[in-house]
């Protein structure tokens, strides 16, 4: 199994503290691969939250397709995060050029201006997925996120080996939020862009598990002829596209996410309060019922973190924290690393029903149960 963890602090955090918390939980992992989602960012890319960040690796020859493409387009350099790689190359990481994590000024013309946010939104992730196609022939470029107020960092190897090599410890670098996997590698080659978390327009997540209905899922979500629902080289990337799905394009709360992914069975729906508008709602979002078992982490754009299971509830899961800091771990271990002077009668493990989240006020955990009332609401 992977490990996930994830932090929200009111205090940016460096990287390296998620990554911690990844090797207490090192038997879980082979060090095939990590990934990092940073958003809430500190240190110097905080004055630049309102810019978009472009996230990736790229050769030399890459760079050139990436500079030109940009400045086709209006978009100029600002601010580029070195990677001064002083460590050794660890062990089954790949020699790359260049780590790309750079910030962008927006085009200085009247388009640009007359754009509303939604349009800007389009244009970041069709720039994202250009850069993409550019360089996927020859693997000159990965992008990872083109998105303000974003750096995703994923690469080959062992967590702790890779951040120390490309120096994750640097004054600077943090975020008030931080998700991080350790890869498992299970079901696919290694490849970057199968690694967690996965990234849509703000949305994050990272799974635990095995999603058996990938590709149900996938061609619901490929007919909806959005242009971020691609890539699938995981049959995790899914859960990301759903959470999407459900709270950006159909403007629902995260309990309908829940009960879309996971909905309740027939028999527990007809002595359910709400049991028939669930039946309605089970009926209509059938394609993208997932098959697990699966713990989702996951943030929204609101930087609001989330965990849910299915209903098989096999793989661990844990939620604890103090007003002002919270973790999301696979195992306790992760969270007592964090967050040792905790509560601890307070932690949860949710179960299949549940879903436990925190808000960015980063006062408290909430959980909700598939049980309780229930109404098909517009997003907050």
């Amino acid at each position: 199994m992977c490990r996930l963890f994830a932090v929200t602090s009111d205090v940016p955090l460096s990287p390296m503290e998620a990554v911690g918390a990844l090797n207490v939980m090192k038997e879980g992992h082979d060090g095939s691969g990590v990934g990092l989602f940073m958003t809430g960012l500190g240190g110097e890319l905080e004055r630049y939250k309102e810019l978009p960040i472009l996230s990736g690796i790229v050769t030399l020859q890459g760079l050139e397709k990436v500079d030109q493409y940009m400045s086709e387009r209006g978009f100029t350099p600002l601010y580029q995060i070195p990677f001064e790689r002083s460590a050794s190359l660890p062990s089954f990481t790949p020699k790359r050029e260049m780590y790309l994590v750079r910030v962008y000024h927006t085009p200085k013309d009247r388009e640009w201006d007359m754009l509303t946010e939604k349009e800007r939104q389009d244009r970041y992730i069709e720039i994202r997925l250009a850069l993409r196609e550019l360089g996927l022939r020859d693997q000159s470029i990965i992008v990872y996120a083109f998105w303000p107020d974003t750096v995703m960092i994923k690469e080959i190897g062992d967590p702790v080996e890779v951040a120390r090599y490309l120096g994750l410890d640097r004054e600077g670098l943090s975020a008030r939020i931080t998700l991080a996997q350790g890869r498992q590698n299970t079901n696919y080659s290694i490849t970057l862009y199968a690694c967690h978390p996965f990234f849509v327009q703000g949305y994050a997540t990272m799974t635990n598990g095995e999603n058996t209905a990938f590709v149900p899922i996938r061609e619901f979500l490929s007919s909806r002829r959005f242009p971020g629902y691609v890539g699938y080289e995981s049959d995790s990337e899914v859960f990301a596209h759903i959470l999407h799905y459900v709270h950006k394009w159909l403007g629902l709360n995260l309990e309908t996410y829940k009960h879309v992914i996971t909905p309740l069975k027939d028999e527990s729906l007809g002595v359910h309060p709400d049991g028939e508008e669930l039946r309605r709602l089970k009926h209509v979002m059938r394609p993208l019922i997932i098959d697990g078992p699966n713990c989702v982490i996951g943030c929204l754009p609101d930087h609001a973190l989330l965990m849910v299971q299915d209903s098989k509830k096999l793989r661990p899961g844990i939620c604890g924290g103090r007003p002002g800091r919270f973790v999301f771990s696979s195992e306790m271990c992760g969270l007592e690393y964090m967050i040792p002077d905790r509560d601890k009668t307070r932690d949860i493990q949710p179960m299949g029903t549940d879903m436990v989240t925190v808000g960015e006020d980063r006062k408290e955990m909430r959980l909700w149960s598939q049980w309780d009332r229930y109404t098909l609401s517009r997003a907050a």
